[in-house]
């Protein structure tokens, strides 16, 4: 289960250190093997390869009418390996569908990450709060 938001330097070259905590995880869990895509909110999404071969077991079953957002998903995917550094290399493709600069934040969401650019982070949760509490969470408590 992977949690907990790092924030990271992206270098020149478009590469990322994956956080140590969860680099271990990932070298044992698949060999350092990871998928990495675009999701339509304006993020990357980053799955250890066995995650991401079941997602895309479904995701290719999906009807014609899903056709476009097959290829957001499956059209965008690249599988990358951690570096013998512990980086990752980002495509300049990936790069520019998520806006990313300099600043991004890696967020665990349980079996996989999401990638923001840090600026496009912040306007997204505060556009949500802003929304107010959706309904799935009126009665949701700590």
């Amino acid at each position: 289960m992977f949690q907990g938001t790092s924030s990271i330097s992206l270098d020149a070259k478009g590469r990322m250190a994956v956080p140590s905590r969860h680099r271990d995880v990932l070298l044992e869990q698949c060999g350092g093997r990871v998928t990495i895509t675009r999701h339509p909110d304006g993020c990357l999404l980053f799955f250890p390869r066995p995650v991401w071969e079941d997602h895309k077991k479904k995701i290719k079953a999906w009807p014609m009418s899903a056709r476009a957002w097959q290829r957001i998903f499956l059209g965008s995917a690249l599988d990358v390996e951690i570096d013998s550094a512990g980086r990752i290399l980002i495509s300049p493709e990936l790069r520019t569908a998520a806006g990313l600069s300099r600043k991004v934040m890696f967020i665990g969401m349980g079996s996989y990450f999401e990638i923001w650019d840090a600026s496009r982070l912040e306007a997204n949760e505060a556009e949500a709060v802003a929304a107010g509490t959706p309904d799935v969470l009126k009665e949701f408590s700590f």
